[in-house]
């Protein structure tokens, strides 16, 4: 865990960090880097692949600081660098290359029924790591950071069409395994 807090607020923090003091640099990364791990592991292919973006999304925060306005959540406006870092990867190695345009889907995509009241949050969330990773992307995306299916088709350079199918087959993904357990 990290040392007793040494800043007063998280302004006078950010402020330090803004200056490139290492120490606050330091305070910063053991305050926030188990929780921006748990982000960078929803996207990762592997824990080392979660482990480059933590480093590398850290490296993005302290060069970007600047660019923090102060007005919004500090840690929110992190997390979405730490989600960007993934994602420039995941372009990268294009794990959407074979996501297919839908023009048809149906009204509503599979639901996830009473079977998830039965399970713990570790065991629904054990799950969504299996999930193959472009299903996994997209859900993520759509799910936890609540990006429309413009925003996520813009992110990932595919359409609105192969974002809402990749969602459906997740979901359908997840509610298979959930029966199973």
């Amino acid at each position: 865990m990290f040392a007793p807090k040494p800043y007063k607020s998280e302004t006078e923090l950010i402020d330090a960090c803004k200056k490139h003091n290492r120490s606050a640099q330091r305070y910063l990364y053991d305050k926030y880097s188990a929780r921006m791990y748990a982000v960078c592991l929803k996207y990762a292919r592997s824990a080392e692949v979660a482990k480059d973006y933590l480093q590398d999304g850290f490296v993005t925060v302290f060069t970007r600081m600047d660019s923090y306005s102060g007005e919004g959540s500090f840690e929110g406006w992190m997390r979405k660098i730490f989600v960007n870092v993934a994602l420039m990867d995941l372009r990268k190695v294009d794990v959407l290359g074979d996501a297919k345009d839908v023009t048809e889907l149906r009204a509503e995509a599979p639901r996830i029924d009473d079977v998830s009241a039965k399970l713990e949050n570790k065991d629904v969330l054990r799950l969504i790591t299996e999930m193959p990773i472009g299903f996994r992307t997209v859900f993520n995306l759509s799910v936890f950071e609540g990006y429309s299916h413009q925003e996520i088709s813009e992110k990932l350079g595919i359409s609105e069409g192969a974002s809402r199918s990749q969602l459906c087959r997740a979901r359908g993904w997840l509610q298979q395994r959930m029966q199973k357990l």
